[in-house]
């Protein structure tokens, strides 16, 4: 996993101004250096600027990148982030096709590959990455990020150079690109986040490279193309089949990501999704006379605390000994305590550079920088509950009825700190309808389909391309912001593909939530574990942590210079401060509640003085 960045222009040539743009490129590298804290480097040539930072997982010794090749005294370039899961498979084809290898990088492969097939290349690509590629004599520059969206990549023009990076932050690296924040990019802030919509990069003028898409800038400008989306065909497979199929795509997507020169561990909650990797990790392990690290999570005296609730029914700790003891892993038991918790929701928003999940982000945050001393590589068990139907909003009828997002179907809850001109100016409803109903229309329909079955396929969509995408962002800044790769083997395309088009009656077997899941894993897990009911990340119960936050925001008030303050009305916030704490309403998801509110509003007044966000409403 690495950092990447870089910039294009067909009109000028950087090379006659070599050190002004090798400066820029430094600049973005370092803006970008979390990422990637093993290696660096930085390309200039004719119309093109590349810059790179690396973490060193798969060829420790000679897959220094930028990775330039000259082929028919052509020379062509790349900067890469990301793993390539059948890079054994397509390494093969192009050894047949004649094509040699300097290094064991799948760097190489993707490089190697787009000289044989082009950019149609990526459709042969099973992994998760964000890479460009400088053809130089075409004068072209070719985007590419992986189906599912696992890692990032951000863009902007500014004249007629196109700037990408992995993060928001290397784009600002470059000479006057401004956080400039207008009134589409505060509704994300205030009416979708944590959310954002797919595409958009927030800040005015910068979007985000969509999942399954690659882009081709040339001198007749920008062109995006869709290489890969869900199709919706008819499930002909029987019952008995489904749970074959899908009990070895999930073994084998797990398997393949364990590639790894380094070391690697798995997170374990206890629950279906995460002690299904875990279990076929350490059984792959131990075939090598190795044994695997897990890892949980939790907070500091939650047991004295813990305040059991329709979305979060137990805690952890219990199933997590029981899978222990049932892997035979050597195990870290990692907790948060409060003051590192409000301390790290600074560092959660220059992770993202912008606002983000609050405490939950930041905790993780802290846990990923544990994991990260000792180990470089770690897979989890995310994104198997949208897939397979895990969240309370797939099964609860006002959710399923809801003619909005299921996981935040009452937006009163943003709108009661905030003055009612802001408001005014916002319109946060229609904002919020307008990108709800964009995203159902999108839904690939079937005709077959009952008008319920259909429904199920909406809100299918919707946690594809939204509520997954928020879990994918926060997973991927909070791991690499400490140089931890977390990777995801339920968001393996082949698995998307096939649970799209599998009828909700298979998914529910007999009325069980994620049965097909559990079918699928039977012969890995123990039964208690199996059919454990679900229970989310852990967050805090601690009333002193929500005191705490009671007197950041107090602080934040009491100081008239803080830039949030334009948007508050502060005698409703003083009066939500003096009200108890509800932690059983999320306003958004399943985590975040009351004591959420609080510490999302610490971020983005933190976001608003760390960034030095224009504002234009």
């Amino acid at each position: 996993m690495c950092g990447i960045a870089g910039f294009f222009n067909a009109y000028e040539a950087f090379v006659q101004k070599e050190e002004k743009y090798s400066s820029i490129l430094q600049h973005m590298k370092q803006a970008l250096s979390r990422r990637g804290p093993d290696d660096s480097g930085i390309y200039v040539q004719k119309h093109f600027g590349f810059a790179h930072a690396r973490l060193s997982i798969i060829d420790l010794t000679t897959g220094h990148q930028p990775m330039v090749k000259t082929f028919s005294t052509k020379e062509y370039a790349i900067v890469y982030n990301g793993e390539l899961y059948n890079q054994k498979e397509l390494k093969q084809d192009l050894i047949q096709k004649g094509y040699a290898f300097q290094t064991t990088s799948d760097t190489e492969i993707i490089l190697n590959g787009y000289l044989q097939y082009g950019t149609a290349f990526v459709e042969k690509l099973n992994g998760i990455f964000a890479f460009a590629i400088a053809d130089i004599e075409k004068k072209q520059l070719h985007l590419f990020r992986d189906r599912a969206g696992v890692k990032p990549l951000f863009y902007t023009k500014k004249g007629d150079t196109v700037v990408f990076a992995s993060e928001l932050k290397g784009l600002f690296a470059y000479p006057d690109i401004q956080p400039i924040v207008d009134k589409r990019g505060l509704n994300e802030i205030f009416s979708i986040g944590p959310a954002k919509t797919y595409g958009c990069g927030v800040y005015k003028d910068i979007e985000e490279l969509l999942p399954g898409y690659f882009m081709t800038c040339d001198k007749e400008g920008m062109h995006l193309h869709c290489y890969w989306k869900l199709q919706s065909r008819p499930h002909t497979d029987s019952y008995e089949e489904t749970v074959e199929k899908t009990a070895f795509l999930v073994e084998d997507a797990i398997r393949r990501q364990m590639v790894s020169d380094v070391p690697i561990c798995t997170f374990l909650s206890g629950g279906v999704d995460s002690s299904l990797v875990s279990a076929i990790c350490a059984k792959e392990l131990k075939k090598q006379g190795k044994q695997l690290h897990t890892f949980s999570f939790d907070f500091v005296d939650n047991d004295k605390y813990f305040q059991s609730n329709a979305f979060q029914p137990s805690q952890d700790r219990p199933y997590v000994e029981k899978m222990v003891a049932f892997l035979d892993s050597v195990h870290h038991f990692l907790e948060c305590d409060t003051t590192k918790q409000i301390a790290l929701l600074e560092d959660s928003v220059k992770a993202h550079d912008l606002p983000c999940m609050a405490d939950i982000d930041s905790s993780l945050l802290y846990f990923c920088s544990v994991v990260a001393k000792s180990h470089k590589v770690a897979l989890t068990g995310e994104c198997a509950d949208e897939i397979f139907g895990g969240y309370p909003w797939f099964h609860k009828r006002e959710c399923f009825q809801a003619d909005t997002f299921p996981w935040t179907m009452d937006l009163q809850p943003r709108k009661a700190l905030l003055c009612d001109t802001f408001l005014e100016a916002l319109h946060m409803e229609e904002y919020v309808s307008e990108a709800y109903h964009r995203s159902v229309a999108e839904t690939p329909a079937l005709a077959e389909d009952s008008p319920q079955e259909a429904r199920r396929r909406e809100i299918s969509y919707l946690n594809l391309k939204w509520f997954m995408q928020t879990l994918l962002d926060r997973m991927d800044r909070t791991s690499m912001y400490s140089g931890l790769e977390a990777r995801v083997p339920f968001a393996d395309y082949r698995i998307i593909e096939y649970l799209w088009n599998v009828p909700w009656d298979m998914k529910t077997k007999d009325g069980v939530v994620k049965q097909l899941l559990r079918e699928a894993g039977k012969s890995f897990l123990p039964k208690e574990i199996l059919y454990r009911r679900k229970s989310p990340y852990p967050k805090t119960y601690d009333q002193k942590y929500e005191l705490l936050l009671k007197q950041r925001v107090q602080q934040i008030l009491e100081d008239t210079s803080s830039p949030v303050l334009q948007f508050l009305d502060s005698k409703k916030v003083s009066d939500f401060l003096n009200s108890p704490s509800d932690y059983g309403r999320p306003w958004y998801g399943q985590l975040m509640a009351g004591p959420q509110m609080l510490a999302y509003i610490i971020q983005i007044n933190i976001w608003l003085e760390q960034y030095h966000v224009k504002i234009e409403l």
